[in-house]
C-alpha cells in the first residue's frame, strides 16, 4: 500500500498536475492540505473517474483538508474533536478515514504567523487538542498514522539555515515541544530517507529561487505509531513533483507499507 501526504497549495489551481501525480505515482491513499476550495467546488467527479472516494473538510478559500483512497474510505471524522476555533471560526484543518485498514488523519496545522500573535498562540492549542485526539489510536494495534503540513520543523537540520529563522516560527523551542508531547502518545516522526541530498526537505518558498538553491524546509510531517512504523519498506520525498511550472510549493512524501 502507497500512502502519501501533499499541501497541494490549491486543488483548483494544481488539479491537472495532481491527477497525473496520481495516476503516474500508484499512490493507494493520499492526504491533502490547503485545498482552499469549498464543497461546492471540489473536483470529487475527476477524483472518481480515477476510482478514488474523497473524504474532504473544506470551507472556502482558505485552509481545508481531505483524504483520497482508491481501497477503501470508512470512519470519517470531519473536524479536529474538542479542537479550539479562532476569531470565532472553526477551521477546517483535519479530516481521518480509515483506509483498506489503515487509519490516516490528514492534518494542517496552523501557521502561527509570528511568535506573540494571537494565532501563534492558537497554533499550539491546536497541536494540544490533536496530541489529545490521537493518543488512543496511537496507542492501538491497528496501524495509525497523521500525516500532513505541520508547519514547524523538528530539528535545527530540517532547515536550510538556523540562523535565518532566527525569532521566527516553525523552529521555536514551544512548538516543537508539542510534537514531543505527540511522541508521548506512541507516534513516532518517520524520516523520509534521502536522494539527492543529505536532508529530505518537503517545502520551498516559490521566492528568492529558493528551490534551486535548496533553501527548504521539512514540515510536511509523518508520525506513526508501532504498527504503521512495523510495516514500512519506504519513506521518501518525492522532490521531482515540485520541478516545472504550476507546482506547488511543498513535494508530496511517500511512505510504501507491506500490506
Amino acid at each position: 500500500m502507497r500512502i502519501a501526504t501533499w499541501n497541494v497549495n490549491s486543488i483548483t489551481v494544481r488539479l491537472p498536475r495532481l491527477l497525473a501525480w496520481l495516476e503516474s505515482s500508484g499512490t493507494d491513499v493520499l492526504c491533502v492540505q490547503e485545498l482552499k476550495c469549498g464543497p461546492e467546488t471540489f473536483p470529487g467527479a475527476a477524483l472518481r473517474d480515477l476510482g478514488y472516494e474523497s473524504a474532504v473538510n473544506a470551507g472556502g478559500r482558505w485552509n481545508g483538508v481531505a483524504v483520497f483512497s482508491r481501497v477503501g474510505l470508512s470512519e470519517v471524522v470531519p473536524g479536529l474533536p474538542g479542537g479550539p476555533s479562532f476569531e470565532g471560526a472553526v477551521e477546517p484543518r483535519a479530516v481521518s478515514a480509515v483506509c483498506g485498514g489503515v487509519k490516516v488523519w490528514s492534518v494542517y496545522v496552523p501557521n502561527g504567523r509570528e511568535v506573540g500573535h494571537p494565532h501563534y498562540a492558537y497554533k499550539l492549542e491546536w497541536l494540544a487538542a490533536l496530541r489529545d485526539a490521537v493518543a488512543a489510536d496511537a496507542a492501538g494495534e491497528t496501524p495509525f498514522a497523521v500525516l500532513g503540513d505541520f508547519n514547524i520543523a523538528p530539528e535545527d537540520a530540517d532547515v536550510y539555515d538556523i540562523a535565518a529563522f532566527e525569532g521566527a516560527t516553525h523552529i521555536t523551542p514551544a512548538e516543537r515541544a508539542a510534537l514531543t508531547e505527540l511522541q508521548r502518545t506512541g507516534l513516532s516522526d518517520l524520516m523520509p530517507r534521502p536522494l539527492k541530498y543529505d536532508r529530505p526537505f518537503t517545502y520551498w518558498d516559490y521566492r528568492r529561487l529558493c528551490f534551486p538553491k535548496n533553501r527548504g524546509m521539512r514540515i510536511d510531517l509523518v508520525y506513526a505509531n508501532a504498527a504503521f512504523r512495523g510495516a514500512v519498506k519506504d519513506a521518501y520525498v518525492d522532490r521531482e513533483e515540485r520541478k516545472g511550472k504550476g507546482a506547488s510549493d511543498h513535494a508530496p512524501v511517500v511512505v510504501d507499507l507491506d500490506r
